[in-house]
């Protein structure tokens, strides 16, 4: 009889785990909108300098939106964000900078961010991604 009661017991406490570990949905969890998309295309530029683009977002959830980490597909790109919390409404950004002396011809960079977003696809970063042709002076 013990064991049934504890049996009984392990099964209720594991249904009332579930109904507390759901996960967010896009109606309750903080989520990215780039004003700008979230491709930037450089075109062609020259060889050399670096190449800067900021990506301008507006967290459209209802809970704050926390940008842990932005990570970079390769070092040829340096990365900065705002590290402080974006409010419900508020803007936020992501700068990034692909140095073109370290290019030739057509590049594609993937960055991924990690935070505490919705993403609507079910992976558990955003990515964003800039794209141009380095091209010798």
């Amino acid at each position: 009889m013990k064991s049934v009661m504890f049996a009984f017991f392990c099964m209720l406490a594991g249904f009332s785990g579930n109904v507390f570990a759901q996960a967010k949905t896009a109606g309750t969890s903080p989520q990215f909108k780039f004003s700008d998309g979230e491709t930037h295309d450089f075109g062609k530029v020259k060889k050399g300098p670096v190449a800067e683009h900021t990506f301008e977002f507006v967290n459209t959830g209802k809970e704050p939106l926390i940008v842990q980490d932005v990570t970079p597909s390769c070092s040829c790109t340096k990365v900065d964000w705002d590290k402080q919390p974006i409010l419900p409404g508020q803007k936020g950004h992501i700068t990034l900078g692909v140095k073109t002396s370290e290019l030739s011809g057509v590049f594609n960079k993937s960055v991924y961010i990690r935070s505490n977003a919705y993403v609507p696809n079910g992976e558990k970063r955003y990515t964003i991604y800039l794209k141009g042709e380095s091209v010798e002076k």
